[in-house]
């Protein structure tokens, strides 16, 4: 994607993308908290269902003007499911099997991914040179994360790993659709259409696969459902939309490389994780690739030169 000058991060700026990473960095642990209750369906149709009531509170509390036109609903169906009822099934399926820093690990490719996407969707999203060498150094990380040999044999971990950049894939195609689709729409607006789509979805989905959920779980589980509706979703929306506005949409995809790492130490404080060595190294060369599509470095090295 084509994104505007890049603008001066502020202080405040800096404060709210570290409070959006740490928001984002603990879905991965509510995710594996939820799931030793609830099947992997509710937990996602949850997640949708609570944010999407709470997203259209702010839209009715703050009068925004809510679409009319059909195809502009039936491209939020479309988007609920690319970039929620798809993505957040596979993490969430994901993370039976690996460990929730591993799954944050994995999610980083979503903006390697997107790039491929944009330049197959778009005309005027060329794969120049620079981005070229972020793609191919974001896969080869991507590669020392799950391991050559994990991909010689189709085991639980090895699926679960691939499902991971299954989402990451469905997240590039719901950025592809929401340029091409929402055009226009208030960010804020199409968020609550987008997960109206998802809960019209994950909803019927969990109710026939795994049943009525009983509300008899204990407090940290409901903690879990919590985080993962008002924080990780709807309130983490208001975030990333106000930071775009903010910061700017280049520097906002920074709070990728954020995520991860605190995944990682949230994990093995509360959920007592350990990752191999390689999955570090592996994300150090994933966010090598996503600084050198940012352009940034790049441009520090030619003045450095």
């Amino acid at each position: 994607m084509n994104l505007p000058p890049q603008k001066t991060m502020s202080l405040r700026a800096w404060i709210e993308m570290g409070l959006l990473a740490l928001i984002w960095g603990g879905s991965f642990v509510a995710n594996r908290v939820a799931l030793d209750d609830l099947g992997v369906f509710t937990v996602v149709a949850f997640r949708v269902l609570g944010a999407c009531g709470l997203l259209w509170v702010y839209v009715a509390a703050t009068q925004l003007p809510v679409p009319k036109a059909p195809r502009l609903w039936l491209a939020f169906l479309v988007m609920g499911l690319l970039n929620n009822a798809i993505p957040f099934t596979l993490i969430t399926w994901g993370q039976l099997t690996i460990p929730s820093g591993l799954a944050a690990i994995l999610n980083a490719s979503t903006a390697i991914l997107g790039v491929l996407v944009a330049a197959i969707v778009f005309r005027d999203e060329t794969l120049t040179l620079r981005k070229g060498l972020g793609v191919a150094t974001g896969f080869a990380g991507v590669v020392i994360v799950i391991g050559y040999a994990t991909l010689t044999r189709f085991d639980p971990t090895s699926v679960a790993q691939l499902a991971l950049l299954g989402a990451a894939l469905s997240y590039a195609f719901a950025a592809a659709w929401a340029r091409k689709m929402l055009a226009g729409v208030k960010p804020q607006v199409a968020a609550a259409g987008m997960l109206t789509g998802s809960t019209l979805i994950m909803v019927p989905v969990a109710l026939i696969h795994d049943g009525v959920p009983g509300l008899t779980h204990g407090w940290h589980v409901w903690l879990a459902l919590g985080h993962l509706a008002l924080m990780s979703t709807a309130i983490a929306y208001l975030i990333y939309y106000r930071l775009i506005g903010m910061a700017g949409a280049g520097n906002t995809s920074l709070v990728t490389l954020l995520v991860a790492p605190i995944a990682i130490v949230m994990g093995a404080i509360l959920l007592g994780e350990t990752l191999l060595f390689r999955a570090y190294l592996g994300f150090g060369i994933i966010a090598l690739g996503l600084a050198i599509l940012d352009g940034r470095l790049v441009r520090g090295a030619r003045k450095f030169f």
